[in-house]
């Protein structure tokens, strides 16, 4: 990020480890029937965490051939449905633990289908997802009711020769199909070999056959004949494909390196006493880097990988905080299973929640647009790398989780169905703002334009409109039929959500309420509360959809010692000038105010810079507001650099002692120490 291109150009910005339950009884081994033809498990024992597992398929070897990317847990026996005790609940997330942690809701549509696409048979894919889907009634999806189609690569039922490893895989996919869009059809395409010709052929068919989300858990490594299998599998405009990142650590495999195609990496996922309830590490396995041979899409702008960078978005993968699935065919029963494997389908259902893609879009675009609406995972690696983001987990993007996790379905919907507006109450002038736990009332009480003043106009089939908070993902909603104040916190739209966008004389535009009625207002003049109880438009009821056009970005480089300045620790740590290279944490927003001054707020945390302590403590990212100690008048000097000159107490920023010392606005002339480059992202 960041070019020396002065010109400024603007652009829309729109543990607790998993003890994973024994189930009593003895575990119950099982000898594939036709253990066939190829393959079967591997014994290799791959580390996570602590928790020893085994891969599934043998890692492939050959150009061309492809690995399924399931791990099983060696220390957790099997069971077999008839011998799991009724109380008792399989080891390992189920449905309900998965769409808590993600906060998903719906069931999917009967009329979307999700496909899997595998290499091999499994003889048992129907009776085992039904034993899966029984255990948490989930409802029956089968071959009989319409729900479940199982066709070869050509789109027939000859199907290929079984296979015990790829059999586990096929298994995990249908279950987290189920377990996240329960009412979605599931479409199972069994390759008939493992090399990417034999799979790549599947996911057209799986197109050919109607589904709009095609999830693929398998990998290997890259070769130069990438791009043209690119152009023959995975260029499908208006579905949603994903692809597993790998289980091998930092490094990429193909098709996740696909510019085409969503990468999904890997994360430990524990329940945790925060707000969410939930908390996420990048796991050490999951694959993540830079292509070698494909292009970087337009949508990633990422500067450290001048080709595509591995992944995309995230879920869980890690087997130590792994998921519950069941497989008899060469498994036991009732298992826990981990690897990227995991977070694919998961990702690929998440799609179909959110609804049908764009006729010529791209989804994976789709949560590069909407990354509010994703848990920023923030902490973990995968490895060693330069750059480092490649392999470890920070503030914004990176390899090995990406923009992050599910928050909702949002960042996975169709972008033509809403714009990013921000409200401008003509009640006291000011913007509407929505609590980030969306335990507080919307309310009109911000000057300046950020995540938590914007929202999503959605526009509903029945020509009404609703409003998602980027503040947390969630819609907001009159709450009790208009009769309490208006509340961020709901996650499907109902009438209470839905709002007629009444366009006014001035330009202004109102919103009545579907709930009651009665036009929303920004009461008492701004100092409450908005609430829908106005039977008529007046100034209080009068908002400009502003469309919060982006804020230029800029990066600072310090003279004193040419090194970038950072809001180090995510923000936590006063500014300083020690960093090399431009990533999130040395990324700002540059706010021009209304008296001429300017703001930084620092991508790091989307908190502003503040002269603290009347600028006698060093500048840090810590204010939701801009005050005066978070205005600076920019001095423009004869060698083309610029110096800020902080409003708490008129004197100069200096990247104090030549860098080595956080920044400090306590001089009274410019010198070197003074100087800094403004950068602007290109």
């Amino acid at each position: 990020m960041g070019t020396t291109n002065t010109r400024m150009r603007r652009r829309l910005r729109i543990v607790i480890s998993l003890v994973a339950t024994v189930l009593t009884g003895a575990a119950f081994g099982i000898t594939p029937a036709a253990a066939g033809a190829t393959n079967a498990a591997a014994a290799t024992t791959a580390a996570s965490h602590a928790a020893p597992t085994k891969r599934l398929c043998s890692v492939a070897a050959a150009p061309g051939q492809m690995a399924c990317l399931a791990l099983v847990r060696t220390d957790v026996a099997g069971v077999r449905a008839d011998a799991l005790s009724p109380a008792a609940t399989p080891a390992g997330y189920g449905p309900g633990d998965l769409r808590s942690a993600y906060k998903l809701t719906g069931n999917g549509s009967a009329s979307e289908t999700v496909a899997i696409v595998d290499a091999y048979d499994d003889p048992n894919a129907e009776s085992d997802l039904a034993a899966y889907r029984s255990q948490y009634g989930l409802g029956a999806c089968t071959t009989a009711n319409g729900c479940f189609r199982k066709v070869n690569q050509s789109g027939g039922t000859s199907y290929p020769a079984p296979n015990a490893g790829w059999a586990g895989e096929i298994s995990l996919d249908l279950d987290m199909v189920s377990a996240i869009a329960p009412g979605a059809h599931i479409l199972l395409v069994e390759a008939n070999t493992a090399s990417i010709g034999d799979l790549g052929t599947s996911v057209n068919e799986a197109v050919a056959l109607g589904a709009k989300f095609v999830s693929n858990s398998y990998g290997g490594g890259e070769s130069a004949g990438d791009t043209s299998y690119d152009a023959a599998y995975f260029h499908h405009p208006g579905v949603a494909i994903t692809v597993s990142s790998g289980d091998g650590s930092y490094g990429v495999e193909y098709p996740a390196a696909s510019q085409y195609v969503t990468a999904v990496g890997g994360t430990s996922l524990t329940t945790s006493s925060n707000a969410r309830g939930w908390s996420e590490t990048a796991w050490s396995g999951a694959g993540s880097g830079c292509s070698v041979y494909d292009p970087k899409p337009a949508w990633q702008t990422d500067t450290g990988c001048p080709r595509r960078t591995v992944a995309d978005v995230s879920a869980v993968a890690d087997p130590a905080t792994g998921v519950a699935a069941y497989d008899t065919y060469g498994q036991s029963g009732w298992l826990v299973f981990g690897g990227t494997s995991v977070s694919s389908p998961i990702i690929a259902s998440v799609y179909a929640l959110a609804g049908v893609p764009g006729t010529a879009d791209l989804p994976a675009k789709y949560p590069y647009q909407h990354t509010y609406a994703l848990f920023d995972v923030t902490s973990g690696s995968n490895g060693s790398c330069s750059p480092a983001y490649l392999c470890t987990a920070g503030p914004g993007y990176d390899g090995p989780t990406g923009f992050g996790t599910p928050n909702s379905f949002a960042a996975f919907a169709p972008t033509s169905t809403a714009s990013v507006v921000a409200l401008h109450a003509h009640a006291n002038g000011d913007y509407v703002t929505a609590d980030a736990a969306g335990a507080a009332p919307l309310i009109a009480n911000q000057t300046a334009v950020g995540p938590a003043q914007q929202f999503d106009l959605i526009s509903n089939p029945d020509g009404s409109v609703s409003l998602r908070a980027h503040a947390n993902a969630e819609v907001v909603t009159a709450d009790n039929g208009g009769a309490s104040p208006l509340i961020n916190n709901r996650t499907a739209i109902g009438p209470w959500e839905e709002f007629d966008l009444v366009h006014n004389a001035d330009g202004s535009v109102s919103f009545r309420s579907h709930a009651n009625g009665d036009i929303v207002s920004a009461d008492n003049g701004g100092a409450s509360p908005l609430i829908a109880n106005r039977t008529a438009i007046g100034p209080w009821e009068s908002f400009d959809l502003v469309a919060p056009s982006s804020l230029p970005v800029v990066s600072l480089r310090a003279h004193a010692n040419s090194d970038f300045v950072t809001a180090d620790n995510a923000g936590a740590s006063p500014l300083i000038a020690n960093r090399t290279a431009i990533g999130p944490w040395e990324s700002f927003d540059l706010s021009n105010n209304a008296d001429g001054s300017i703001s930084f707020r620092a991508h790091a945390n989307n908190d502003f810079v503040t002269a603290d302590n009347g600028g006698a403590s060093p500048l840090i990212a810590n204010r939701t507001a801009i005050g005066q100690w978070e205005s600076f008048d920019a001095v423009y000097n004869a060698d083309g650099s610029v110096s800020l000159r902080a409003h708490a107490n008129g004197e100069i920023v200096t990247a104090d002692n030549g860098g080595a010392a956080p920044l400090i606005a306590n001089r009274f002339t410019i010198g070197q120490w003074e100087s800094f480059d403004l950068i602007y992202d290109s």
